[in-house]
């Protein structure tokens, strides 16, 4: 079979130097991620092509894309990013409708979903809490665990999401800025930060981006506790300050789940370079006409529910140093008056005013800087308060 193992990045979205054999290569594959639930939104589906070796992905640009149910009423989706195609109108799985997701791409080439279902039951995420824990390898840092339970005992197959949101404030942050003079004299001055240009503390949120499946089959109940969806090791600073993350319960059907799962084993290191490498995985999505083209992806729909747990570095930490940032925040000192490299720096925004140096009788000599990364909170995150941000 002709295709590259690059599509599985594609699909974890987090790979950063994929496994690429050395196999014949011709037609990209097109990669398809689509997801419908029983929330009522504006949907999204993104569809790429694979690629061969280190090349980036390539996305499938100007397809159609429509999700039809049993009763022929069709919902259209628009292209509102190369790639991203997102319903024109908000809808949801209804219980006993089926689905099916059509794609045609800007070639002609038509591809199907087989028929999906909304399954019957919702399980209800019961608790997300979080506790600092050791793992089996001896890291020290925070767990994120959910709990559920599901007392008809039909949801058995579960996919966890996470969206991640932390506090970010620049530790160099500082009431006062450089500005750059004029051209001619390569000149900088400090003064006072325009109150209303919030710098100093911001808001960053991160999906994520990793395979994460449990199952209760063959337990005594329906029932998942203490499944831990998140590790955020003692070092991370996003949790230097206050932390948030939003957890997404989703029950799947059984082929579903087969799916995710052989996604996950073919991902891992070892199932890579093993004997028993799983090859292609079929999802639900196939070509319409004579083409011997593969299709990479699953059309899933799915019920969900989700919860938002919030902590405080101090609350486990109380007493500890914080995470290291991710900058050093290195200062360097610039001699005040003619600072052609200062100024090349301030005119570019790349650095922080942070402190400056002034003799005994009160002139300047210099100004300190540090990248602008450890002064401006901006570089990192978003400066607006998210509306379910609770302190």
């Amino acid at each position: 079979m002709i295709f590259t193992f690059f599509w599985v990045c594609i699909i974890l979205e987090g790979c950063t130097e994929p496994f690429s054999p050395d196999i014949p290569f011709s037609d990209s594959l097109l990669v398809v991620d689509a997801t419908v639930t029983n929330e009522l939104k504006n949907y999204e589906i993104f569809l790429s092509r694979s690629t061969q070796g280190d090349d980036d992905p390539k996305v499938e640009s100007n397809a159609t894309v429509r999700i039809v149910d049993d009763n022929q009423q069709q919902y259209p989706f628009t292209e509102t990013d190369p790639g991203t195609y997102v319903s024109n109108v908000m809808f949801g799985a209804e219980p006993n409708r089926s689905y099916r997701l059509l794609i045609t791409t800007a070639s002609g080439r038509e591809y199907a979903s087989s028929p999906a279902v909304l399954p019957p039951q919702t399980s209800e995420i019961i608790d997300v809490y979080a506790d600092r824990t050791t793992t089996d390898s001896g890291l020290d840092g925070m767990g994120i665990f959910v709990n559920s339970f599901d007392p008809t005992g039909n949801s058995i197959y579960y996919k966890y999401e996470y969206e991640e949101t932390y506090k970010i404030i620049a530790p160099k942050w500082s009431p006062s800025e450089l500005v750059a003079g004029s051209e001619e004299s390569q000149s900088v001055r400090a003064v006072r930060r325009d109150p209303d240009k919030e710098e100093r503390t911001c808001y960053a949120t991160e999906k994520s981006n990793n395979i994460i499946i449990t199952n209760t089959s063959g337990v005594g109940e329906d029932r998942v506790t203490d499944f831990d969806v998140r590790f955020i090791n003692r070092d991370n600073f996003i949790m230097s300050h206050r932390y948030s993350l939003l957890v997404k319960q989703f029950v799947l059907s059984r082929e579903v789940f087969e799916f995710y799962e052989k996604l996950q084993d073919f991902s891992g290191v070892e199932s890579l370079f093993s004997d028993s490498q799983p090859g292609f995985i079929v999802g639900n999505i196939f070509p319409q006409d004579d083409g011997n083209d593969e299709v990479v992806g699953i059309f899933e729909v799915s019920s969900v529910s989700e919860k938002r747990v919030f902590f405080n570095y101090s609350d486990f930490f109380p007493d500890e140093d914080l995470p290291p940032f991710v900058n050093e925040c290195g200062q360097v000192t610039f001699p005040s008056g003619f600072t052609p490299t200062l100024y090349d720096l301030v005119k570019s925004n790349r650095v922080s005013y942070t402190n400056e140096i002034r003799n005994e009788l009160g002139a300047l000599e210099a100004y300190i800087v540090v990248p602008r990364i450890c002064g401006d909170c901006t570089v990192l995150g978003s400066n607006v308060i998210p509306d379910f941000w609770k302190e």
